[in-house]
């Protein structure tokens, strides 16, 4: 009998201590194993650049890596500036408008804050 609480995401009582981490393998969430289990707030969602700083709507960023762009032959150069970005949920979860390429949704990993 396992004596580890359930898991705060999604009530999983499958979870399993991996060091000072408690993991769900259902969901994938982990969380401290010391104190109590933070709750999920899908609403309060922190994105942070590549570095750790938070993003938020209106942001300056500048991109890290020279990003190509699926379908096309334009490449997103390193340094290029970023002026007003937006975050949305999804996989990409930065949209911006980029001079000379136009509307696309960034990945925040690849982005530095300015």
């Amino acid at each position: 009998m396992s004596t580890l609480p359930a898991c705060p995401k999604c009530q999983s009582t499958y979870t399993y201590e991996d060091g000072a981490q408690l993991i769900c393998p259902e969901c994938g969430h982990e969380w401290p194993a010391q104190g109590p289990a933070p709750v999920a707030d899908d609403d309060a969602r922190v994105i942070r650049d590549a570095v750790g700083n938070v993003l938020q709507d209106g942001d300056t960023v500048t991109v890290i890596k020279d990003l190509k762009i699926k379908g096309s032959s334009l490449v997103v150069k390193v340094g290029t500036k970023v002026k007003n970005i937006r975050l949305t949920d999804g996989d990409h979860d930065i949209d911006c408008k980029i001079d000379g390429i136009g509307a696309m949704g960034l990945k925040s990993e690849f982005v530095r804050k300015v």
